[in-house]
This record gives C-alpha cells, structure tokens and sequence, in this order.
C-alpha cells in the first residue's frame, strides 16, 4: 500500500508544482486517483447541499476545482502509459481506467446536480454572469444531457456500462498496435536488400540493430524506419514484404495474423457506441457527435467531402498515371501500393530535381526547435526558454515556458521528439494542466509534446525531413491553442470546450510557415557548415509543395468518409461490417485499390482509441480555416504584427468562450471561404486551367 501522504502524485497538485517523473512510480497511481475522486464526491456533495440558491462560487467553481484536480494526478500517469509502456504502467493505468470512467458517468447522471445547475441557468441571477460564465453553464447541461442524465434508472445504468466497456476496448486497441508495431521486425545482414536507402536510413537501421546487439541491419515499423524503406528500398520485394506487415498490423491477417487482433474490439466498440447514441435519442453515433462540433449534419459533411473528391479526382488520375509510367520503365506491369511511395519520390526527383534526403542536412533538430520558437516569438511577441533541473521521464525530453512581453508566464511544455521502444506512434500534444483562476491564483497551463522522429545517429544531431519539421509545427499549433488562452475558466480554456471540427485550426495554420523563405531562413542551415538552405533547394521544395496533393487529398477524404459512413450508417441487424464500408468508399473515391491483406481500420488509431470518431474529417473542414486564416497573413506579410496580434486576440486566446466561427469571424472580417485551401493545395480550377 502506498502512503498517500508521500504520493508524488498528489504532493504535487499543491502549490501548482510541475510533476516530479523521477519519483512517480506505478504503484503511485491507483491510491492518487482514489484519492481525488474522494475529494471530487464530498465537493459534489457540498454543493448540492448548497444549490437550493445556487451560484457561481457554490456549484460551478468547487466542481471544475475537484475536476482539475483528478486530471492533474492522472494526466502523467495516462501520459507515462503512452510514452514509457511497461506491464507494470500498463496494470496502473488499466486498475485507475474503470475508477475513473465510473465516476464521470455518476456525475454525468446525478439528477441532483444537474437540477442545481439549471436552477443557476434558470435563476435571475444568471444574467449577471460574465458571458463566458454563462457559456460554461450552458455546456455543463448540454454535458448532462449526453451522459444520460434524462434516462430512466435502467437506461442509466447501460449507458454506464457502455462508457465503462469502451474506455476498456479503447485501451485494448491502443495495446494491441503498440505490440503489434514492436513485435514485428526484419534482420538485414546482406546490404544489397538495402540498395537505394540513403545513408541516414541506413545508419538508422544499423544503430536499431546495435541496441538489440545484432550485427546489420534492423527494419521495424516504427515510422522512421518504415518510411525509409517505403520510400527509397530499391529491393521491391523488401517494400511488399514491410507493407504487409505495417498494413496488416493488429488484424487476422498478415505475419502476425490473430496475435494482436483487434476485429472483434471495433465491432464492439461500434455497436456500443451506436447503443449509446439510441439511449440518446440520436438516430446513430454520427448525429451524437455533432453536438459538438461546427457542421450542422452528418449528411452536410458528406457533400463537403465529395465535392472535395470530386476536385482532386483528375489531379489524382494523372499523378497515377505517371507513377504507373515510372514503374512500367522499370519492368513493372502492376503498380501495388508498396509501389506508390518509392515512385511518388522518383517522380519528385524526376519533376522537381530534387529528393526528400536533399533537405535532411539542413533541418538538425535542435536548430529545428529554436527555428519554431523565434516565428512564434515574431507572430505573437512571446519568449520561449528552456528550463533546467525539471524532472523528466527520458533524456530526450526537455522542459520550456512562455513568457509573454510582460514577463508574464503563460505556459510549460514538455517536448519529447524521437522514437522509441515502449512509445505509442504518431504524434500528438496532451495537457497536464489547463488555465484556470481560483483563490490561488491563475493556473499555468502546462502541455506534453510528443512525436517519433528520426533519432540522432551516433554523434550527428537528429537530422529530420520536412515532413516531420511540418508536424513539429503542427503539434505546436496545438500546444500555442493550449498555453496562450487568457480564459480563466477551465471547462473553456485553451482547447477544451473548442469544437472539434475547428480543433485543427491553430495547427494546420502553424504548418504553413514551413514553406516559406524567410521563416525557414530562421532555422534551415546546414548541420556541417551552417549554410543557409540554398536557393534552388527552396524553389525546388516550394515548387514541389503540391506534390502528388490530389491523391493525398483523395486519401484523407477516404478515410473521412470511411469514418462518417460507419458511423452514421451502423446497422444493429448487419453489425458494423468495417471492411465492407471501407472497400465502399475506396470504390468511389479511390483511384488505386490497396491490396486485400490492407487492415488500415485495425491500426486506426484517431477513432478507435482517440477523440476523432466520426470527427476525422474534422481534419479537411479545419483546412479551409487555417487555409484561409493563412492567407491573411499573404494578404500583408509572413510576419505582420497586427494580423499576428488578431489571431492570438480573436482566436488562441479566445478558448471556447464564443463559437469557433465567431472567432475566425473576429479575426478575418468575414465568414470562412474555401479559395484558399484549393490554390494552397493546387486544385483552384482557374489556377490549373492558367
């Protein structure tokens, strides 16, 4: 039994101290979060004892108190289960998962509470309430509403049920990827199968093989090392025999096939969340979602997309169409999808004179990150700097805060970059701590930071491709929405309350500063002699910006589509029938068939085991506001103060405090047009036909 006095899990929630990771152990978990919860129900207690006259201070502040609190003692442990996998995080997070689901739905559906909080909404009182005060009240009974809190007593008790076996299944296909990503690997002795990989992949491969004392070559699926072989692997049928693996990862399929399966859990998961959405009143999960997002229907999104399909339909044909040529003059009769990376980068070489590993020299990581840090400094007049003797859970992590022009503190964020073993793929920001006021004082908000880029090899820096410099970017965009709020309550601060479909605008809108000559001057230099990055590499980059963007845009509406239709047309006679949906949409979207082995749904992360389900096109609509929100910025400079200072205003400041469309409204003039994310992403009609 761990002494809950000495829980660094809980010591540090008092006097707003960072998480000391060095001393957090999973045995600290379990007794932190019982705890808190504790504390949350005699503070729900208190303030229905209070809520016959409720107010503000009584009911709403003493609520969002104890909510923060459990959030800020489960934050490291949720984190350090996703960054520093082991049985023993894996069992403490897994023991604290069901404590905590049942207690968010016993709040979601006390009927008591939820009669104080109308009572507020309802009282005269109410209208002296600050505009964002009110908003917080109207999204706690919206929030009630979608916990079930009108159910009947049975109802409630299987809505319950569902949220507790999600959170399970959820879990489950989390785990399952992981495992099934590191378990699969290939030992390359013979150097020849590596013909084609450039030097960096190479070395990459030989330091993966040296950690596991094996001489050669070691391939994993890790992204760093799946996408040098996709990418550049001459050998095609080393392509075919990673794009089997990768493709077929947790399914019953593949070289792995059964070990890892998730099938069954996203049947399940499907069928629950179609349950739940009935229990609702929702004719489907689809419809349920959009209680909190900007799109008014599930069937507007569709025509959103397929008049998005429709426009990269040709553009898609004709990049085909020359891959298809490349790989005939190399003797290929068939292109697969193993294929379409190694001659999407011949054809970039062949159209633009140039390769992805031209640019790697000049984006050493670190210098990477100072890049980042002096274009937000410039857009927003914020200083970023690194703190020391901050306790991390790995040597690569490394701690910073935000101050603003007044010297104020505004943020902390933990950035941890490279892949590893035992980290979760992809890359994405979470928060250990939102802003919010109290009698203490204003909460600093406080972000974790985490990607898988190409570790540094030997004694070189990490020397990254500007695919992941643009995701750099991006999850930052995330981290600035985070630490930059003003908003002192925490139900709306930052990202949270935000509508999901505009989650992405502040970091689609970051990546755009990747393509520019005079951010890039900021941070592209050669690791070797400090060169600038030359001219005619920079046209060549800028010129290849739309690169193969009709298929990409076609895959991205695919997969959207793919999440919407399983969602909005779930049927409880047929079950969720994953596949089947999938192969319908790629026949009516797709230019190019995967192969059949292809289980793309088994590894889908965003909707399965993540905040994106029937949300994924959340990643097109945002598009066309950080698409047109960039142009802004065309319209007078790439650095211009005042539309700099408008947007920190109008909508990274904002929070939730007013819809994400008046924000874009506030800071653009005018309501959000779609010209820009056509001629940013070279599908504007009247731009092709010049």
């Amino acid at each position: 039994m761990t002494d809950v006095q000495n829980n660094p899990l809980l010591t540090m929630l008092e006097g707003g101290q960072l998480p000391d990771f060095s001393a957090i152990a999973p045995e600290h978990a379990e007794p932190a979060v019982d705890q808190m919860i504790a504390d949350a129900r005699r503070a729900v207690d208190r303030a229905i004892a209070q809520s016959v006259d409720p107010s503000w201070e009584t009911l709403v502040e003493p609520l969002d108190a104890a909510e923060d609190r459990i959030e800020r003692a489960f934050s490291p442990v949720s984190h350090l289960h996703a960054v520093m996998d082991s049985p023993a995080w894996r069992e403490a997070y897994q023991a604290c998962l069901p404590k905590l689901t049942a207690f968010s739905s016993e709040l979601g559906q006390n009927t008591a509470l939820f009669e104080a909080v109308q009572r507020l909404r309802d009282a005269d009182t109410f209208d002296t309430l600050d505009a964002a005060q009110q908003r917080v009240v109207n999204d706690m009974l919206r929030d009630f509403r979608l916990s079930g809190v009108a159910l009947d007593d049975e109802s409630k008790a299987r809505f319950a049920e569902i949220a507790q076996r999600m959170s399970e299944l959820s879990t489950s296909f989390q785990q399952n990827l992981l495992d099934a990503t590191q378990a699969w690997r290939k030992h390359v002795t013979d150097e020849s199968q590596l013909s084609g990989l450039p030097d960096s992949a190479r070395a990459l491969l030989a330091q993966n093989a040296a950690n596991k004392d094996l001489d050669g070559w070691l391939v994993t699926l890790d992204a760093p090392s799946f996408i040098a072989v996709m990418t550049h692997a001459d050998n095609r049928e080393l392509r075919a025999e990673i794009y089997e693996a990768f493709s077929s990862r947790a399914s019953e399929v593949g070289p792995q096939a059964g070990e890892y399966d998730n099938s069954a859990i996203m049947d399940e998961i499907l069928a629950l969340r179609h349950e739940a959405a009935g229990l609702l009143g929702f004719d489907n999960y689809a419809e349920q979602s959009l209680a909190k997002k900007m799109a008014d229907s599930p069937d507007q999104i569709e025509a959103f997309l397929l008049d998005l399909a429709e426009r990269s339909r040709a553009p898609a044909e004709a990049e085909l169409a020359e891959l298809r040529a490349l790989a005939a003059a190399d003797g290929i009769d068939e292109l697969q999808a193993w294929d379409v990376g190694y001659y999407g980068e011949k054809l970039k070489e062949q159209r633009y004179d140039y390769s992805a590993e031209d640019l790697r020299p000049y984006f050493q990581a670190p210098q990477v990150i100072d890049g980042l840090f002096k274009v937000v400094e410039r857009l927003y007049d914020i200083r970023i700097t690194a703190l020391d003797d901050v306790s991390t859970w790995h040597e690569d992590v490394t701690v910073y805060e935000i101050r603003d022009a007044e010297n104020t503190r505004r943020g902390v964020f933990y950035l941890d970059p490279y892949a590893r073993e035992g980290k979760r793929g992809g890359a994405w920001m979470d928060g250990f701590q939102t802003r919010r006021a109290s009698a203490d004082g204003v909460q600093t908000p406080v972000a974790f930071l985490t990607c898988n880029f190409s570790p540094p090899i030997g004694d070189d820096p990490a020397l990254l491709t500007h695919d992941e410099v643009t995701t750099l970017f991006h999850e930052f965009g995330h981290g600035l929405h985070h630490m930059l709020t003003r908003v002192d309550y925490g139900p709306i601060s930052g990202i949270s309350g935000v509508e999901w479909d505009a989650v992405e605008l502040p970091s689609q809108f970051m990546e755009n500063w990747c393509w520019e000559r005079e951010s890039l001057d900021l941070f592209a230099a050669h690791y070797q002699t400090g060169e600038k990055l030359p001219q005619d590499l920079f046209d060549k980059l800028h010129a290849s910006r739309n690169h193969m963007a009709g298929w990409q845009m076609l895959r991205q509406i695919e997969i959207s589509l793919f999440d919407l239709r399983l969602h909005r047309d779930y049927d409880p006679q047929t079950g969720a029938r994953v596949l089947d949906t999938l192969n319908r949409v790629r026949a009516e979207v797709a230019v190019m068939q995967p192969p059949a082995i292809n289980r793309f749904p088994h590894s889908f992360m965003h909707i399965f085991a993540g905040g994106y389900a029937a949300g994924y096109y959340s990643y097109k609509w945002a598009e066309v506001l950080s698409a047109d929100a960039f142009a802004a910025f065309e319209e007078s400079s790439l650095f211009d103060k005042a539309t700099g200072r408008r947007f920190l205003t109008e909508v990274l400041e904002r929070g939730a405090t007013r819809d994400a469309l008046d924000n874009f409204v506030a800071f653009r003039g005018r309501e959000p047009s779609i010209d820009a994310l056509l001629r940013h992403s070279g599908l504007d009609q009247s731009e092709r036909a010049a």
